[in-house]
C-alpha cells in the first residue's frame, strides 16, 4: 500500500495507528446570499466581500479526508467528480482535480479504500463515486450514508432533491444500499457516523476517535465555513433549517467542551481547527 506524501493537503498523527489527512479534491463557486440563507448581508459581508467575484460567488474547497486506522482506510466524501459536462463545469466553476488524481498524487491508491463515507449524498459531496467510463472509483470499498438520505436523494420532492444529481445516484443505489445506516454506526474501530439531519434529512457527521486523543471530527455542511460556528447562520441550502440550528449547537457544545478537532467541508485556506464558546454561540479558532 501506498503512503502519504507531501502532497497531502494537512495530516495529523493522532496516535494509537490513527492517521488523518486532509485532501482536497478541487474548487468550485456557491452563490453567496444561497450559502448565507436569512442572514442579512449587512452582518455577512465582513465575512465574504474580499472573496466574491462578478457573479457574486464565493470559493469553495472540496475537502476529503482520508483516515487510516489498524482496521483499514476510511475516506470521507468524495467531491464533485469528473461526470459531468461543459457547460455545467462552468456554470459551477469547477477548477482542480479529481478525487481519484488527488489521491493519488497524495501517496494513496484508490483501490486501498475499504469504506467511503458520505456527510450526504449532494453533487458536491457524492460526485466521485464514479469514474468517467462509469466504473466504481473505489472498487473495494463499502458506501456508507443514511438510509433517509438515500430515500430522500431519489424521491420526488422537487425542492429536495434539488441538490442530488438523481441520474448518477441511482447507478451507485445498489452499491449504495449495501452500506446503509441507520442512525450510529461504527464503520471501523474508532471511526462513526452519527445522524445528524439538518441540511438534508439524513445527513450525518463522521467523528474519530483514537486512542488517547480528543475527537476529530467532520461535520459535513453544518459547518462548511468559519461563520458556520454560529448555529443561528444557517443556509438556503438546508432543508430543515430549524433541526440544524438545534442539533449544530448540540454537536459544537460538545466539540468545545471537549476541545475536538474540526475540519469545515468547503474552507480552502485555514479548513483545521477548533470551536470556543463565544457567549451564547460558538466561535472558529483555525489552526
Amino acid at each position: 500500500m501506498t503512503g502519504p506524501n507531501e502532497a497531502v493537503d494537512w495530516r495529523s498523527d493522532l496516535g494509537g495507528g490513527f492517521t488523518v489527512g486532509l485532501i482536497q479534491a478541487g474548487t468550485f463557486r456557491s452563490d453567496a446570499g444561497a450559502l448565507f440563507g436569512p442572514v442579512p448581508r449587512i452582518l455577512w459581508d465582513r465575512w465574504a466581500s474580499a472573496e466574491l467575484d462578478a457573479e457574486n460567488r464565493l470559493l469553495q474547497a472540496l475537502n476529503c479526508l482520508l483516515i487510516e486506522t489498524p482496521a483499514g482506510r476510511v475516506l470521507v466524501e468524495t467531491g464533485i467528480g469528473v461526470r459531468l459536462d461543459d457547460k455545467t463545469r462552468a456554470m459551477r466553476g469547477y477548477e482542480g482535480p479529481w478525487i481519484v488524481p488527488a489521491l493519488r498524487k497524495a501517496g494513496f491508491e484508490p483501490g486501498s479504500v475499504d469504506v467511503v463515507a458520505l456527510s450526504h449524498l449532494h453533487f458536491d459531496h457524492a460526485g466521485g463515486l464514479l469514474g468517467v467510463d462509469g466504473g466504481r472509483a473505489f472498487p473495494r470499498a463499502s458506501i456508507v450514508a443514511q438510509r433517509a438520505e438515500w430515500e430522500i436523494a431519489l424521491g420526488d420532492n422537487p425542492r429536495l432533491v434539488a441538490s442530488y444529481v438523481q441520474p448518477e445516484l441511482r447507478l451507485v443505489q445498489d452499491w449504495g444500499a449495501e452500506g446503509w445506516a441507520d442512525g450510529e454506526r461504527e464503520l471501523v474501530p474508532g471511526v462513526s457516523v452519527v445522524r445528524t439531519g439538518g441540511h438534508s434529512a439524513g445527513h450525518q457527521a463522521i467523528v474519530v476517535r483514537a486512542p488517547g486523543a480528543p475527537p476529530l471530527a467532520f461535520f459535513g455542511d453544518l459547518a462548511m465555513r468559519p461563520w458556520s460556528a454560529n448555529p443561528r447562520w444557517v443556509t438556503a441550502f438546508d432543508d430543515f433549517p430549524l433541526d440544524s440550528v438545534i442539533v449544530k449547537d448540540t454537536l459544537f457544545g460538545a466539540a468545545a467542551d471537549e476541545g475536538w478537532t474540526i475540519v469545515l467541508s468547503h474552507e480552502k485556506d485555514r479548513p483545521i481547527g477548533r470551536l470556543v464558546r463565544d457567549r451564547d454561540r460558538y466561535r472558529y479558532d483555525p489552526e
